[in-house]
């Protein structure tokens, strides 16, 4: 457990997943140097990057900053996320207070300030996650728009049918690092890392401490792993997404990869994380009465309405 008294005194361990980034990994490791929350390190995981990405991150750590650099399992940003959180414990870290960044994006200065002056009014013992909106940019970093607020409260019921949580703002207290450090050890295959991370975060009983104000620039370019979900045409795609069968094996591929872990889930979230990976298997009319039961719920209507259509078309 952190021996910090303060919140500026809190060491950060940063992870980064890196794949081909240098057009923009000098800007984030700058605005990472900018941080008004002084004690940090990084540790980087590059999936063999032939483009320099990884003499860029060691040319940092030689201008004075504490930076470790690992060789990534190279099988997509998921994977080298995962690896990064199953590592934590080499680095003493498993304890410990734990940031995630993209390789594109640029911090805002007070980032890590704002996360932590949050989190520290939470019990460091009970898991809790912080997260913000974003300034989201084109590729330039220009053209700023606020991403999407979010109506509904982040809960369990949310996470196993929708991921709110932007992983390039994600901060855990020490609670939550080892609760998704020891859970890492349990997963196979995950979707993307911030959205396992959301449903066990809210499976374990533990809090979304969601920040209206913006914390970084969001670069959207022709290679982002995800992208912004801001617009009318993008939240008509994933709702395409969802109707099409998209989502379906996503389903299938978190309700595995939360198998292993559901022993540290409350009783509540234990047994509305049960019925739904039964749910999907059973006729229409059982389905459709089980979904309305668990009361699980998407941020808008339009997606809402999505979810039930999937669940009545055998697509959930």
């Amino acid at each position: 457990m952190t021996t910090a008294r303060t919140p500026s005194s809190a060491r950060v361990t940063i992870l980064m997943a890196v794949y081909n980034g240098s057009d923009n990994l000098h800007e984030q490791l700058d605005s990472l140097a900018a941080q008004t929350h002084p004690n940090w390190r990084l540790v980087a995981s590059d999936d063999d990057s032939r483009d320099g990405s990884a003499e860029l991150i060691r040319r940092f750590g030689a201008a004075g900053h504490e930076v470790h650099l690992r060789r990534g399992p190279c099988q997509g940003a998921a994977e080298n996320f995962l690896s990064l959180i199953r590592a934590l414990p080499e680095y003493g870290a498993e304890n410990g207070w734990t940031a995630f960044s993209d390789q594109d994006d640029v911090w805002l200065p007070d980032k890590l300030h704002l996360a932590m002056s949050m989190l520290w009014e939470h019990p460091q013992d009970a898991p809790a996650l912080y997260c913000s909106r974003t300034w989201i940019t084109d590729a330039r970093l220009e053209g700023r728009r606020l991403s999407m607020a979010r109506p509904k409260p982040p809960g369990f019921r949310n996470a196993l049918v929708q991921n709110v949580v932007a992983g390039n703002t994600i901060v855990l207290n020490p609670a939550a690092t080892r609760l998704v450090s020891e859970a890492a050890q349990e997963a196979g295959k995950i979707v993307i890392h911030d959205w396992w991370i959301y449903q066990i975060v809210t499976g374990a009983g533990g809090t979304v401490l969601h920040d209206d104000r913006p914390t970084l620039l969001y670069r959207q370019h022709a290679v982002n792993q995800i992208g912004a979900n801001d617009t009318f045409r993008a939240r008509m795609v994933r709702v395409g997404m969802i109707l099409q069968g998209r989502f379906k094996e996503w389903n299938d591929i978190n309700i595995a990869a939360l198998a292993g872990s559901a022993h540290r889930f409350a009783p509540e979230e234990r047994q509305v994380y049960e019925t739904f990976a039964a749910l999907r298997c059973h006729s229409v009319p059982r389905r459709l009465a089980d979904l309305l039961r668990l009361g699980l719920y998407r941020q808008s209507r339009v997606s809402t309405v999505a979810l039930w259509i999937s669940a009545l078309i055998g697509r959930l």
